[in-house]
């Protein structure tokens, strides 16, 4: 690719490729990552870090990432629902002569591109030969996973709160990811660990296995947000979107991937997949949040605003702002919840959509609506829903 001197030539390039390049179409998502290849299978993926993601922006640079491996024999299938194309120095060297009329501005916000293909060749150049080690991902439709790199793209996107939570395909994710040991945020095969145990452990170089999963841990991959605080890196999965100003404390907590807060949240408990916590709510110790697969019959679970799960608390099903759920106590689709005729016409008053009669109601009836306070009755047993008089209310200086 020849040097393009003006932006006005760079413009005209980015129309060209557009045009003349067969079955063109602008990409969903696309980003230059590092890979981690197998110690025994040196073509299997393990990981891909990114250091930068495109999601529906950028498509100046797509063109140029595309044009750029035409140049080096590779052509881009855009019929795909995503491809993934290793690099060389040759395809660095095509983008830094495109990219040219903007390379003073490679630090600036609005060409991160640049920077990393400059980056990257800079290191390159100093360290030598980097055949398999780097690729870029093109991600065309919203799709199942086919690939360790679509799914690491997929769950940045959402872990840097480019996509929100629950609004992209990640399906076809665990069977695209390897199951691996990781060692100081390092995978490693386990057939290699299998088949070189005995020398490894007789030369002491047996290594630290700190966990084995198929996804990494969030901070791995990710930069928090402004104060946001975790306790435990294992608290935290990686494909979880935590909103500035959440603490995930020690113990009992956890937040799984495609999962998270939106805005400031205390947790002290279990936020499952696909579950969300809305901001000023209190997730106490050992309180569960049910997954999708857990007992919700399929459907997500939103808490809403200033909501407080009490410790050891179940929530099966979605909550509307200022709930609360005694510590102990399980709410699930089919648990019958007794509502007494004055509290229910207070919670009538401040649900306009609620239109029920009787006294005996399944836990399902209740999902999504607001103020409402869920107890035990010490002397009964009976689980009771009323209109909920406290307000939850965080220490801000804990957030």
């Amino acid at each position: 690719m020849e040097i393009i001197q003006t932006e006005d030539a760079f413009k005209a390039l980015i129309q060209d490729i557009k045009t003349t390049t067969d079955g063109y179409r602008d990409p969903l998502a696309f980003g230059i990552c590092r890979v981690d290849l197998g110690q025994l299978n040196v073509e299997k993926t393990l990981q891909a870090t990114y250091p930068l993601i495109n999601w529906d922006e950028n498509f100046g640079s797509a063109a140029i990432f595309v044009r750029a491996l035409a140049e080096q024999g590779i052509n881009v299938d855009f019929s795909q629902t995503e491809v993934v194309c290793t690099v060389n120095i040759d395809f660095l060297r095509a983008c830094l002569a495109a990219f040219t009329p903007y390379s003073d501005e490679a630090y600036g916000d609005a060409h991160k591109n640049i920077q990393v293909i400059s980056a990257l060749y800079t290191q390159i150049i100093s360290n030598g030969s980097f055949e398999g080690e780097f690729k870029v991902t093109f991600i065309f439709d919203d799709a199942a996973v086919e690939s360790v790199e679509a799914a690491y793209l997929k769950l940045y996107a959402i872990s840097e709160a480019k996509v929100p939570l629950r609004s992209i395909n990640l399906n076809g994710a665990f069977g695209a990811l390897p199951n691996v040991a990781w060692s100081n945020g390092q995978p490693i095969e386990l057939d290699y660990l299998r088949e070189f145990e005995i020398e490894l452990k007789l030369a002491n170089e047996y290594p630290h296995i700190d966990f084995v999963d198929k996804f990494p841990r969030l901070l791995q991959h990710i930069i928090p947000a402004e104060n946001t605080r975790i306790l435990d890196t294992s608290k935290v999965r990686f494909g979880a979107q935590l909103a500035s100003g959440t603490t995930v404390m020690p113990g009992a907590s956890y937040i799984n991937f495609n999962a998270g807060t939106t805005g400031s949240v205390m947790v002290e408990g279990r936020i499952s997949s696909s579950a969300i916590v809305g901001a000023g709510s209190d997730v106490g110790g050992g309180a569960s949040i049910l997954g999708v697969l857990s007992g919700t019959d399929g459907n997500p679970i939103s808490v809403g605003q200033n909501c407080l799960l009490g410790a050891n608390s179940t929530c099966g099903i979605p909550l509307g702002d200022g709930c609360i759920i005694d510590a102990g106590v399980a709410i699930l689709e089919g648990t019958k919840i007794a509502i007494y005729p004055e509290e229910l016409k207070k919670l009538m008053a401040i649900n306009t959509n609620m239109k029920m009669e009787g006294e005996i109601f399944k836990g399902k009836q209740l999902a999504g609506f607001y103020g409402i306070h869920y107890r035990q009755n010490s002397m009964t047993g009976e689980i009771t829903a009323s209109r909920s008089t406290k307000e939850i209310k965080l220490n801000a200086d804990l957030h």
